[in-house]
């Protein structure tokens, strides 16, 4: 319940800080949506395999989504305190992403993904290339 409570909270959390940083502001680079997630040690293999398909699923749901991507922590510096998964899901724009978060079948998958996770961080940003 703990977990759900942060994941809430970090979720209204985040919307209201970029409503209020974007407010007026038209990005002309990707938006980038980061998300890493640490799953409880009694995640078993075939949930967390449920949750990265059912992951890879939603740019096909959701037409906001102008990229995809996801890999596991592959590093050796045991720097990711413990977190496995990372997934980087790309919008045109921050409109982008407030039409994902809202959508159906982002909180199917929220919902779906709750029981299993320990943790979630979340990080958004404009892409910026030099």
């Amino acid at each position: 319940m703990k977990t759900i409570a942060i994941l809430a909270i970090t979720l209204l959390l985040n919307a209201t800080l970029h409503a209020d940083h974007h407010k007026g502001k038209a990005a002309t680079a990707p938006f980038r949506h980061v998300v890493m997630f640490k799953f409880k040690d009694d995640a078993t293999k075939e949930q967390i395999a449920a949750l990265e398909k059912g992951f890879s699923a939603l740019p096909k749901k959701i037409d906001t989504i102008v990229d995809y991507e996801w890999g596991t922590n592959v590093g050796d510096r045991n720097k990711n305190q413990g977190f496995t998964h990372c997934f980087i899901v790309t919008f045109k724009d921050k409109a982008g992403l407030d039409v994902y978060i809202p959508h159906p079948a982002h909180k199917k998958f929220v919902e779906l993904l709750l029981p299993s996770l320990d943790k979630v961080l979340v990080f958004d940003f404009v892409a910026k290339k030099n």
